[in-house]
């Protein structure tokens, strides 16, 4: 049998955050097993924690039906596993394939991820038509700010969107994303606004994940909150010093959560900032599957 731990993230409150499953000692499963676990799951990452010899842990994220460079609920959440088994040092480092990435870890059961090199890309296509991937129209958009591609370990469209209010009429149609998003297709959506639900959150968002992901909506994320960290320095509140922001997510579909994110460095050149995130993760439960069950041939991994 094969456990799956299940944590709920940047939440103290089990039944909120964003839920992931974390698999320990996973050096003995190949790559189409881990796929097939991460389907069977229905989490919308899986984390598989390996041993390695570059770093002191290394962490695979796998999407119902294709693997991620980094997951930072995952990331948490895996982090958080390994703690209450053999426990985390103070400082340590994780091998992804958005390279590896140090962590801090703080008091209370937080931890400090350090995510992966800001980068941004000016989107150049129809803001219309994606808006409408999401069920809005251009009345609805903050034209004061610009809607790009940003990455701090996998690409989201950064969408400012006018009023919290219209968040609630947002219906994703996944299977248009891939055809709007022409430079990067396997990149998610991520409206954002200033408005919030609690007076302490700088920004508020949603998150629906790329086509082909198998997933619809990431209640609260990681790396796309360091992209709103990084996209609210840039072009919101311009500072050429640090910046920390709480972002707040998950609310519409009932699982809001709250993820702090840092961004260091100084000037105006985003490509030179530091991007950390701070977060916490409860344990739930463990779901189990037999290894028996895999029919590995069966899947077709479309990286």
């Amino acid at each position: 049998m094969i456990e799956i731990l299940h944590y709920d993230v940047f939440t103290a409150t089990p039944g909120t955050g964003n839920p992931a499953g974390v698999v320990l000692n996973a050096d003995r499963l190949s790559e189409l097993e881990m796929q097939w676990i991460a389907r069977t799951s229905g989490f919308t990452e899986t984390t598989f924690i390996l041993s390695c010899e570059q770093a002191d842990y290394q962490m695979r994220f796998f999407a119902p039906e294709r693997e991620m460079d980094l997951c930072g609920h995952g990331t948490i959440a895996a982090l958080t596993a390994i703690d209450s088994h053999i426990g985390v040092p103070a400082t340590c480092q994780i091998k992804t394939k958005s390279g590896i990435l140090p962590v801090i870890r703080l008091a209370h059961g937080m931890f400090r991820l350090q995510q992966g090199r800001p980068c941004l890309h000016p989107f150049n296509g129809d803001v219309e038509a994606v808006l409408a991937s999401i069920g809005l129209e251009m009345k609805h958009l903050d034209e004061r700010f610009p809607v790009v591609y940003g990455s701090t370990g996998n690409w989201t469209l950064v969408l400012p969107i006018r009023r919290l209010v219209d968040f609630q009429r947002m219906v994703p149609d996944h299977q248009q994303f891939a055809s709007v998003l022409t430079d990067y297709p396997q990149a998610s959506i991520h409206p954002i606004c200033f408005d919030t639900y609690d007076a302490q959150a700088i920004l508020h968002g949603r998150h629906f994940s790329a086509t082909g992901s198998g997933s619809i909506e990431d209640p609260v994320t990681g790396t796309a909150s360091g992209v709103m960290g990084v996209y609210y320095r840039k072009f919101m509140k311009p500072s050429v010093s640090g910046t920390m922001i709480t972002v707040e997510q998950g609310h519409e579909i009932g699982r809001s959560g709250q993820v702090k994110i840092h961004v260091s460095g100084e000037g105006l050149n985003h490509n030179d900032w530091k991007v950390e995130m701070d977060g916490q993760a409860v344990f739930v439960g463990v779901k189990k599957v037999g290894e028996e069950e895999a029919d590995v041939e069966t899947l077709h991994l479309g990286f």
